[in-house]
Order: C-alpha cells, then structure tokens, then sequence
C-alpha cells in the first residue's frame, strides 16, 4: 500500500483528500503544520507527497518539498497551490516538485497522477546539500546586511545614532561562534563567550536599554533563519530540525551572557554554560 504524506493546513480539504485517497488503497499520514510535516519526513518514508504551497503562509510549503526531496529523492512531490501566477515561487518549486496542481483539483485527477508518475518515475538526480554552518559561514556578509537593514527600521534601536561599524563590530564574532557550534556534538553545550561578554559592555557604554538588546538578539536570529530560507535548495534537511534549536540556544545563550557583562562587567567568570 502506498504511503502518502498529505500536507496541507485546511482540515476540509486535508480530510477530503484522505478519504478519497484512502478508498483508492493509498496510505495517508497527515500534517497540518509544516513543522509537522519536517518531522515525519526525517522519521519516516513515503512513496508520496501532496503539500499545499501555503501552509499557512505562501510559499511554506517550499520547505516541506525540499525536505522530501532530499530525505526521499524517489517519492512522487506534489503542490497544490491555488495561486498559480506566482510565477516567482512557483519556478523554485518546479525545480524539486514533480508537478504543481492548481486547487481545487479532482480527485480522479489526483489519484491518476499519483499512480501514473510512481509507475514512470522521473529519475531525479540528487540535490548537492550544504550543512547550516556552512550555508552560514559562506553567507556571513549577507546575513549581517540583511541584519543591519532589519535595525535601521527599528525606530528605538536607530535613536541611537551608530556608524555601521559601530552598529555591526560584534556580529562576525557572534555568527562565528553560532558556526562553531553547528560543528560541534550535538550533546555540545553552549560556552562563555567573550564576545558576547564585550558586547554587553560595549552596549551600555553605548546607552542601549535591556530591552533594545534583547531586540537586536531577536533579529539576529531572524536574519539567520532568513539566510537559511533563502539557501532551502542547499540545506540538508536531515539535520535541520536540530540545526535550529541549536542555532536558538547558541543565540539565546549570548544574549545571557552579554545582559550579565551588561549589569556587571565582571561577570564573565561567574556565566555558567546553557544547555
């Protein structure tokens, strides 16, 4: 029986589709989340993927494509969008997708595209992947632009007028540290950073509030994950899950200890390592 992961936020359609791919003697395993769908995909394997490209916002099912396509090259991937002119999300699924179907689909149609195309495979070649340090370590001067120009659009954190240098001086050490830990077991646990430990000084010498810190913190780490959105044809998506809970940990951990050199500049001594 084949297996088929249905992926699509919407329960009307997502409980449709199971029934009617379900009487024609396909396996269905649903997810409604894209987080969802990443972890039944690095734990289990599918013959089929059907994914809704908006789940729930556009082009969210991208990364559920990806993700199939490198865990499981030979699966048949399927997009159902129903937004078909957006031609500039569509050309990067159409790389990885077998087919995109514009909602509201048959189900006739459905299953004869299903059956057709698992009994004339395509033959995809695989994917070269990258792991997420490395995507980092190559996009370090992108990931730090696109951080500066998410700030300048902070009314609070601009108050304080800074040159660029200024403004950035810290963050190669910071992403370098955020790599090195990628690299390492994932058993690793978080170290005192010196960096993070200047740059808690360096920022009330400046006059940034705690809060405006803990804001620069946030948006680093939206800048990373947004470097990793736009590498998603590259990332290696059997380590994602776990590549960002360490990248979260990594950037939470320097947070603590730049808002302890913050309150106490000889704190460095006294930081104790974060799981």
């Amino acid at each position: 029986m084949p297996r088929v992961l249905l992926a699509d936020d919407d329960d009307a359609v997502g409980n449709m589709l199971q029934v009617m791919l379900e009487r024609d003697a396909f396996e269905v395993v649903r997810a409604a989340t894209v987080r969802e769908a990443l972890g039944r995909i690095a734990t289990e394997n599918f013959d089929v993927l059907v994914s809704d490209l908006h789940m729930p916002q556009a082009g969210d099912g991208f990364t559920v494509v990806s993700a199939m396509r490198h865990t499981h090259p030979d699966a048949v991937t399927l997009v159902l969008s129903g937004y078909p002119e957006l031609d500039e999300a569509l050309a990067a699924i159409r790389l990885q997708a077998d087919e995109v179907l514009v909602k509201p689909i048959e189900i006739a149609s459905l299953r004869k595209i299903i059956r057709d195309k698992m009994a004339h495979p395509a033959g995809h070649r695989p994917i070269p992947l990258e792991s997420v340090a490395s995507i980092l370590e190559r996009e370090l001067d992108t990931t730090i632009y696109n951080w500066m120009a998410l700030v300048e659009q902070d009314e609070e954190l601009t108050r304080i007028p800074l040159s660029f240098q200024d403004r950035t001086g810290y963050l190669p050490n910071l992403l370098a540290a955020v790599i090195y830990r990628l690299r390492l077991p994932s058993i690793a646990k978080a170290h005192i950073s010196s960096a993070a430990h200047a740059h808690g000084i360096l920022r009330c010498q400046q006059g940034y509030s705690a809060a405006m810190m803990v804001e620069e913190s946030r948006i680093l780490q939206v800048s990373i994950f947004n470097t990793l959105q736009n590498n998603l044809s590259k990332v290696d998506f059997s380590k994602v899950l776990l590549d960002v809970m360490t990248i979260a940990d990594e950037v939470d951990s320097q947070l603590k200890q730049a808002m302890l050199s913050y309150v106490d500049p000889t704190s460095l001594g006294t930081s104790s390592p974060v799981a």
